[in-house]
């Protein structure tokens, strides 16, 4: 592992793995990738509920990770590769609390009191995928309920956490081994702390909050078409 990703969701955690991989530290681990290979929520599960905490096989074969739920193990991920580069990616706490609000919460907020349409869906994709249907609760496992204590809705705990999970990394890690990073910062600062060149092409957007919104019903559909 060359570099691990300490900030949460919805920090602009896509674009920067777009990022790393153009940059030749891929494939870069993503909770996109475990909602790509549902097995994977079994080994999240393992972590969140105390049974396995082997690193090199949940990462086997990735040069880099990012988002949830890696970055909620920043601290034992940071220690297992003492020569991996960390990346702290940042935003403004209010409109971070407002992306991540509209998007990953939402999901999990709605399933609460789930309106029919959503509770037979849920019903298929336990049918059809059943090691996708243990997603949220590896997701309260692992990040819902240790970092936020399951507190989703309350906007002012939500952001007190943010701003302390920033400033324990800043204080955890040593600076010539991080970098705090906001994606406006662009190329520059990310292929200088890494030692890389600079590409010619413009630093990636992507996974913007409508698009992330779209996204969801689509990969329900696939499970419930294909299975896994």
């Amino acid at each position: 592992m060359k570099v691990i990703g300490a900030g949460f969701g919805r920090t602009g955690t896509r674009s920067l793995q777009a990022a790393l991989e153009l940059l030749g530290l891929g494939p870069c681990y993503h909770m996109s990738t475990v909602i790509a290979e549902p097995y994977r929520v079994r080994q999240w599960l393992d972590v969140g509920e105390g049974r396995s905490r082997d690193w090199d096989t949940v990462f086997a074969g990735f040069r880099s990770a990012l988002d949830w739920p890696a970055a909620a193990y920043w601290r034992e991920l940071a220690a297992h590769h003492p020569d991996a580069k960390v990346i702290l990616t940042v935003r403004d706490p209010g409109r971070w609390y407002d992306s991540v609000s509209e998007t990953i919460f939402r999901a999990f907020l709605e399933q609460r009191r789930p309106p029919p349409h959503r509770r037979l869906i849920r019903r298929l994709v336990a049918w059809r995928a059943p090691d996708f249907a243990l997603f949220p609760r590896m997701a309260r496992a692992t990040f819902i309920d240790p970092v936020f204590d399951g507190r989703l809705d309350d906007r002012d705990h939500v952001i007190e956490v943010f701003e302390r999970h920033i400033a324990e990394v800043k204080a955890a890690i040593p600076a010539e081994r991080l970098l705090v990073f906001e994606a406006g910062d662009g190329w520059e600062p990310l292929c200088a702390f890494l030692g890389v060149p600079v590409p010619a092409q413009p630093y990636p957007r992507v996974n913007e909050r409508a698009a992330f919104r779209r996204k969801r019903p689509r990969r329900l559909a696939r499970l419930i078409l294909r299975g896994r």
